[in-house]
């Protein structure tokens, strides 16, 4: 067991938090990091990291090339949620859908470290930083980071 496995971050955090936890999105600033193509697919880009976002109206992903690259998959092929969910270990993936039905019914964020199986093979460990927006009291969409750890 690795010591990522041992002593995972996962904890929810409130809206008025969100700056403080999305501070590296404007280090990494993820524009830039996708007009640098990885040599090939699984390859990680520049970053290790990317930006996502979920419609919850229909569950419509949209990554960033990062984000693409850390789950070994072609850069701007669409992908399904029940794909890209598939990838995450079984632990993994309990915690996270967990999480992310607390974030939607609480409107609360969430900081996850999770272990993926990328379609490349290696497995490896990314911290989930996740985030609801609102419209009025409603939650229409997730979004955050996935950086490689």
């Amino acid at each position: 067991m690795t010591a990522n496995a041992s002593l995972p971050l996962n904890h929810s955090w409130p809206l008025w938090e969100q700056p403080r936890h999305f501070e590296l999105g404007h280090v990494l600033n993820s524009a830039v990091s996708d007009l640098i193509e990885p040599g090939r697919i699984g390859q990680l880009g520049f970053h290790h990291a990317g930006c996502w976002e979920c419609d919850l109206t229909d569950n419509k992903l949209m990554w960033s090339g990062g984000v693409y690259d850390i789950f070994g998959l072609p850069r701007w092929v669409p992908v399904r949620r029940e794909e890209a969910v598939a990838l995450y270990g079984e632990g993994s993936r309990a915690i996270m859908e967990r999480l992310r039905a607390h974030a939607i019914r609480h409107r609360r964020g969430f900081t996850v470290d999770v272990e993926i199986l990328p379609a490349t093979g290696e497995r490896r460990w990314i911290r989930l930083i996740a985030a609801p927006v609102c419209a009025g009291r409603d939650v229409i969409r997730l979004h955050g980071l996935k950086l490689v750890i």
